[in-house]
């Protein structure tokens, strides 16, 4: 990717930003400090864009530097899951490193091999979603087992103990974790991979 693409990107993020918040040139100047004019010129493309100019563009819609000028190639778009083994569990990954607000998607496939029961259930920060694809969940939180069938979701705060199973069967679930649940889950100690409740 050539710097006029980039840049020509980066004036596109700029004045889409903008107008998905209803904001005029002056609002935005207002909020970020340049002249209403230097910011047309940035976004027209009639000026070069300045390292001290974006940041404080950045700030002013929400957003980071680094999200502003990230790449826009293609190959940041397919993800292609690997496939990762624990005792009853098959996991993807679905989100890329780089993921918004450090949430990871996973999808999982749980079988009656995972081992479940009270001992089983483990607490950590954070919160947790998922919804089930196919089969039952069996879902261990606290003193309560609730089964969660294919069509419905189920969010709940992990310091509450918690354990996901298969009821009566395979179970495949879509799951995302924040970013305490992502490394309790993928970045456990012992066996602890995707699906390590």
């Amino acid at each position: 990717m050539t710097q006029e693409v980039l840049d020509s990107i980066i004036r596109q993020r700029i004045r889409g930003l903008r107008l998905a918040r209803g904001w005029s040139l002056d609002a935005l100047a207002a909020r970020c400090y340049l002249s209403p004019s230097t910011l047309s010129r940035i976004e027209t493309g009639h000026r070069r864009i300045a390292l001290d100019q974006l940041v404080p563009i950045a700030r002013a819609l929400g957003t980071t530097l680094d999200q502003l000028v990230e790449s826009a190639e293609d190959e940041d778009v397919v993800i292609r899951p690997q496939a990762d083994h624990t005792r009853g569990v098959t996991s993807w990954l679905l989100s890329s490193d780089r993921t918004l607000h450090g949430v990871t998607v996973a999808k999982m496939r749980i079988t009656a091999e995972r081992p479940t029961g009270p001992d089983q259930a483990k607490v950590h920060p954070g919160r947790e979603w998922f919804t089930v694809l196919s089969g039952t969940v069996s879902l261990q939180l606290g003193e309560r087992t609730i089964l969660v069938r294919a069509g419905d979701a189920a969010e709940f705060s992990t310091m509450v103990p918690h354990a996901i199973g298969a009821h009566d069967g395979p179970v495949e679930i879509l799951t995302i974790f924040d970013h305490d649940g992502e490394r309790a889950h993928l970045h456990g100690s012992g066996d602890a991979g995707p699906g390590s409740d």
